[in-house]
């Protein structure tokens, strides 16, 4: 039986009745997207048709995910909202602060030893305020929500850019910073620009080496790593419903790479298998007397040009498996000669050094089943192995499964190092290298959805490609970039000449899904006698203290930064060994834009201080404003904030006196997590006034008395020599998100309303 049942067959129960009340609305057909969005309005009833792209409205989200790294900030923040209990379903999964270096039993216990104060803390403030906890070892968040929590038609947000992999089940999920989720938490509506829509028609049907991985691979090459900002990406046709719901879920996983606020695809027997499969029969059952409402209307997918404010087609029987990379996720190279042509030209190295299998988007039953095909392939043949392999399950379910079905056993008597269910490499967690810094240039190739440049494992010189688990597998036996398992041969141990067969897999496992101890644990019916201790010593805890608004005068602000080029969350907060700082707002903020280039003298962590003429670190420049009470700006260039959904990319410069971001555009999660910190998150309105930005300038901001909705803000750029240039800056601010401005923080704002 699957948890909080009563939450699907509540929104089945309201579903029929709203969405007809939206097909009113609108006058027209209605897509999946909008059925859902529709469907979860604060407010029951709605008396306009929203504008996409445009009009901000509240919603009433179903559940919400929290995993470790970020949970600690979210947590720490809703202790202070002034409430008993969440208000809604969460959980929180501890996935991110394991790190791969020996294998599963050693690493687990690793991190037991040196986070336990951590996983302590998260598990009692779960206890106390009713959240169910996901022990260390149990899984990686988003395959577990898949497995356990996931239904079709529902709305989730979480803490973390990838919770859009529950869009395999139909749902539309959502990656939100921690200060939204604080604000669900605590039983407020949850905010959110009406999306754009994108259409995928899928035609055709997956064979061969291609697989689901390879269809989001080609959309990132067609509309790039921005090109899906502030859009829903809705999959469907006939591809979409031949293909698996871990499938799906790989597919919308990875949306989060183009921008897409979020994936999802329609409700049909694929998702009713892995429901039943999951022990979930009671949900299945329950969406089957909605199906029709669970899926876009016929009209929609018959002329989606119609309905979407983009339409994109591929014939999945035509699609060619793709590398994507280096250092980008929407690089898009097709597997074989075309890899070598451009590597070639390219520099990039052609030998593979390991191959990784794993993460929450390629970590499924189905995905080791059918990468161990090839790995027995290798076995069987003669072949051995290249390079370095290494596996990440993404549950204890699923790992327990394919430990008694052979499949990891096949992984291992090729030397892959079986790695914890958690996130690993995937995240930086990967103990690789000594001195990360230092490191020789080299190719690496995984089944994860991220490859920017050091994200791995700390080296910027190793060149990340993203690809199928089966092809990872394939390359990683032959142990070059440029291999082509459809075409090319490989010499065994005997001499000879063998090919590697198409992969073969099982899309649930023939005797079912097993396992002892899936490491959850339930709350406290009442939490009120849980105690919660912090150390005021702690350098991984940290109690928070309010931010002060920022207030409606900002003359003298500084440059602190003019960052160079692609500027992701990695960029502004570094995960890997900062993980452990995490829930330490100050100690954490030791790492604030230390990753970002320096466009003066294209550096990193290298800035000038205006003060005394003198380059020093991003975050000691900072703190020495900030002692001086003078404020500081930052200044990006497009898709400022890409990647993570981690907050604490804006609550560092926050908390350094950083008082506004001005970029040529943001991404989506990060300007409102800039919002929510009571921060000015704003545009140039013309975008080459950013090459008037100079290294000694001191800005005013002439009119911010007068912040209001859709009027932009005049700022004086002030040069070395007296001369000056007048920058308009454009916002989307409405007016509940000045008012956090003005307050402080939205934080400070749920505190005022609650008390």
């Amino acid at each position: 039986m699957a948890f909080d049942i009563n939450v699907s067959k509540e929104v089945y129960r309201q579903m029929p009745g709203r969405i007809e009340k939206a097909r009113q609305l609108v006058g027209r057909p209605l897509t999946l997207s909008e059925k859902i969005l529709y469907s979860h309005l604060w407010d029951d009833i709605s008396n306009k048709a929203y504008e996409r792209g445009k009009d901000y409205v509240d919603f009433a989200p179903d559940r919400i995910a929290l995993q470790d790294a970020t949970a600690q900030m979210a947590l720490l923040q809703f202790m202070q909202a002034g409430k008993s209990k969440v208000a809604v379903p969460t959980t929180t999964h501890c996935d991110h602060l394991i790190q791969a270096k020996n294998g599963a039993g050693t690493d687990l216990q690793s991190a037991l030893n040196t986070s336990n104060e951590v996983f302590n803390f998260l598990e009692s403030v779960s206890n106390k305020y009713g959240l169910g906890f996901w022990k260390p070892g149990a899984g990686i968040i988003h395959q577990v929500v898949l497995e356990n929590y996931a239904f079709p038609g529902g709305m989730m947000i979480g803490t973390d850019s990838h919770t859009v992999n529950a869009g395999g089940l139909g749902m539309i999920a959502i990656g939100v910073g921690g200060a939204d989720a604080v604000d669900v938490m605590a039983g407020m509506a949850w905010e959110l620009k009406f999306p754009k829509l994108i259409g995928v028609k899928l035609t055709g049907k997956l064979s061969g080496w291609t697989a689901p991985k390879d269809v989001i691979l080609k959309v990132a090459g067609i509309v790039s790593a921005k090109g899906g900002t502030g859009a829903i990406v809705e999959y469907f046709g006939e591809g979409a419903v031949g293909m698996s719901c871990t499938g799906k879920g790989t597919i919308c996983n990875m949306g989060a790479e183009i921008g897409a606020t979020t994936s999802t695809f329609g409700y049909d027997e694929s998702m009713e298998r892995y429901l039943r499969a999951t022990d979930r029969a009671d949900v299945a059952d329950a969406a089957n007397t909605v199906k029709e409402h669970l899926t876009g209307d016929a009209e929609v997918y018959a002329n989606p040009e119609h309905y979407f404010d983009q339409v994109i087609e591929i014939n999945l029987s035509d699609l060619s498996p793709l590398l994507n990379g280096p250092f980008t996720p929407d690089l898009s190279t097709k597997v074989g000669s075309d890899m070598k042509t451009i590597a070639t030209k390219n520099e990039w190295p052609l030998k593979v050094e390991w191959g990784l299998i794993g993460s929450c988007t390629n970590s499924s039953y189905e995905d080791l089943s059918r990468a161990s095909s090839i790995a027995q392939q290798a076995l069987d043949k003669g072949l051995g192995i290249k390079a370095d392999f290494g596996i990440n399950p993404g549950s204890e379910k699923v790992r327990y499964t394919a430990d008694r079905d052979g499949i990891l056993s096949i992984f291992e008597q090729l030397d892959a190092k079986i790695f914890t269910n958690a996130c690993g490499p995937c995240i930086g967690q990967w103990a690789r290298y000594e001195d990360p810094k230092n490191a020789p240039k080299n190719s690496i190739i995984h089944s994860f959805n991220r490859n920017f440049a050091k994200r791995a494992d700390g080296n910027p010189n190793t060149h990340a490609f993203v690809a199928s688990p089966e092809m990872v597998a394939a390359i990683t036996i032959a142990g070059r970039l440029d291999f082509n398992p459809m075409t090319d041969a490989l010499i065994n141990k005997k001499g000879e000449k063998v090919m590697l067969d198409e992969p073969t897999g099982w899309e649930l496992p023939p005797k079912g899904f097993e396992v002892k101890d899936d490491g959850y644990l339930a709350p406290e019916e009442d939490g009120s006698e849980v105690v919660i201790n912090v150390n005021p010593e702690s350098e991984r805890l940290q109690l928070l203290a309010p931010f002060e608004p920022i207030g409606n005068t900002i003359d003298g602000a500084k440059l602190l930064i003019k960052a160079h080029g692609k500027c992701t969350t990695d960029h502004i907060s570094m995960a890997g060994p900062w993980l452990r700082f995490r829930g330490h707002l100050d100690n954490i903020s030791n790492n604030c834009l230390i990753g970002a280039v320096n466009a003066f003298n294209m550096k990193t962590n290298f800035v000038k201080n205006q003060s005394n003429g003198e380059y020093d670190a991003v975050p000691l420049t900072a703190r020495a404003y900030k002692a001086a009470n003078i404020k500081t700006i930052v200044v990006g260039d497009h898709n400022y904030g890409e990647g993570s959904s981690r907050e604490h990319a804006a609550m560092e410069p926050r908390h350094l006196g950083v008082a506004a971001v001005i970029v040529k555009s943001f991404a989506r999660i990060h300007e409102t997590n800039l919002k929510k910190q009571g921060m000015l998150g704003l545009t140039f309105a013309t975008e080459s006034d950013y090459d008037l930005i100079q290294e000694d300038d001191t800005f005013n901001f002439v009119d911010l008395n007068a912040f209001a909705p859709g009027k932009p803000l005049t700022i004086e750029a002030i040069h070395a020599d007296g001369s000056k240039d007048v920058i308009i800056a454009n916002h989307t601010y409405n007016n509940s998100q000045i008012e956090w401005y003005n307050e402080g923080s939205a934080l400070n704002l749920i505190k005022k309303q609650n008390a």
